[in-house]
């Protein structure tokens, strides 16, 4: 075979650009994929490779560990890459002759300038294909940490951090479903069309939307699964027909249960898909105040609430913790800045950021959002507390110390879907993406008292 695919050739160069540029994964993904001219199922494979590789970094590296000998240099970057992209293709890929992942990674070394290693390449690769039932063996998530980062490709302070809080067998399970992509779903803007309508319009060849299967605790009832290409998604999308909106996003405006006519606060709001989803709610007569630092994500907001026809809505380019806002509102949402440990299968680089220290930090971000926070609620209002994270620093001890700090009652989440209620904390809900097939959101909501000014 004479040359690297396009497909793999994106993949290899994303890799690169992650491990080595320390670029995000989507947007070297984006860039190497123009370059290219990659769309339809070209783009769509070589995206397959390259999240997959990237993913999976933490698995292939741990097998080109073991047949390396003790104390041996590690592989020069562009050789790992090659090694990383023809690992994740023996190994994950299904579908792609072993022939052609071993010759394909070692093409991309060579064209890369690292000739002087392609028979390394080649050796390794090979000596992974013979030895393949025994290399899977060797992945299994046993009842250790280590084992299960090896198998499921995780940072080992992860693993040790999720078998602590959720237990060995569930712990085991959400790092395998970090690895899987997340149901997608879409949510319709019914503003402007039904649901049924939404699945005549937009269902074709390449793309299918239906009903959620089976019950899916708090999913509203404007949402829908959407099946194939996302291109004609992305289109209704700009039309303010449809907004891809995870089900753990959704749920949390659903815990917020903004009514017609009040006064909501979105404090952390970009870039705007639960601000339109409260707009949607509480309709013209409501007041919708969403408040973003950021001045890109800002604009997000706005251009969000006014793709989707709602035009009351006031976008505040502020900083949660000390700008002029507002108080009084009857339900404040503090969707705060988190480790997105969540959110990890649908970001392929994010395990390889996140750092006990970095939830430290975000941590303490968020205890200062609250505190804020607490000063623009009115009396007897709600304020629901959402991350995208899985961690109980960030999450139920937060909640906990909050509630502590400033008199509030902590509502009973668990009670109306005891299957999703926290295991530290059940009054509050943690979404995981094994057993409920979204981004791992916890959200909990705090009420002030009605007599407390």
């Amino acid at each position: 075979m004479s040359g690297a695919t396009a497909e793999r050739s994106a993949a290899y160069r994303v890799l690169r650009r992650t491990f080595e540029g320390d670029e995000h994964t989507e947007v070297a993904f984006r860039d190497e994929a123009a370059a290219r001219g990659l769309t339809g199922r070209a783009r769509a494979q070589a995206q397959r490779l390259s999240f997959g590789a990237v993913q999976r970094r933490g698995t292939s590296d741990a097998i080109v560990a073991s047949f390396m000998k003790p104390g041996g240099k590690r592989p020069d970057p562009p050789v790992m890459a090659g090694l990383r992209l023809g690992i994740f293709e023996l190994l994950f890929a299904d579908g792609t002759p072993d022939h052609a992942a071993v010759s394909q990674a070692v093409e991309l070394v060579r064209e890369a300038g690292a000739g002087h290693a392609a028979g390394f390449v080649n050796a390794l690769l090979r000596r992974t294909l013979r030895e393949l039932d025994r290399v899977r063996e060797r992945l299994t998530d046993d009842s250790t940490p280590a084992a299960a980062a090896v198998a499921h490709s995780a940072p080992a302070w992860l693993a040790e951090t999720w078998f602590e809080q959720l237990g060995p067998e569930r712990a085991r399970s959400v790092l395998a479903a970090s690895n899987r992509p997340p149901t997608r779903a879409v949510r319709v803007n019914t503003a402007r069309l039904t649901r049924e309508e939404a699945i005549e319009r937009y269902s074709g060849p390449d793309l299918e939307l239906s009903l959620p299967e089976g019950p899916w605790p708090l999913a509203p009832e404007d949402l829908l699964i959407a099946r194939g290409s996302l291109a004609a998604v992305e289109e209704a999308a700009e039309a303010g027909m449809l907004v891809s909106q995870s089900v753990g996003s959704a749920a949390v405006v659903e815990v917020l249960d903004p009514l017609p006519g009040e006064r909501i606060l979105d404090l952390c709001a970009g870039p705007g898909i639960k601000s339109g989803q409260i707009a949607a709610r509480i309709g013209r007569q409501g007041n919708l105040c969403s408040v973003e630092p950021v001045p890109g994500r800002a604009d997000d907001v706005a251009e969000q609430l006014q793709r989707l026809g709602f035009h009351n809505g006031l976008v505040v380019e502020a900083d949660a913790r000390d700008g002029e806002i507002l108080a009084g509102f009857q339900r404040v949402l503090v969707d705060a800045p988190c480790s997105d440990l969540g959110a990890l299968a649908s970001r392929p680089d994010a395990r390889w950021r996140k750092s006990p220290a970095l939830i430290e930090r975000v941590a303490a971000l968020q205890a200062e959002i609250l505190d804020r926070a607490v000063s623009f609620l009115g009396p007897g209002g709600s304020l629901v507390y959402s991350t995208c994270t899985i961690s109980a620093r960030e999450n139920a001890d937060q909640v906990a110390a909050l509630a502590e700090r400033h008199g509030l009652g902590i509502d009973d989440l668990g009670a109306r879907a005891p299957e999703l209620a926290d295991p530290r904390d059940r009054r509050c809900l943690q979404l995981l993406p094994d057993r409920d097939r979204t981004t791992g959101f916890f959200i909990a909501r705090l009420i002030r008292p009605a007599g407390q000014g």
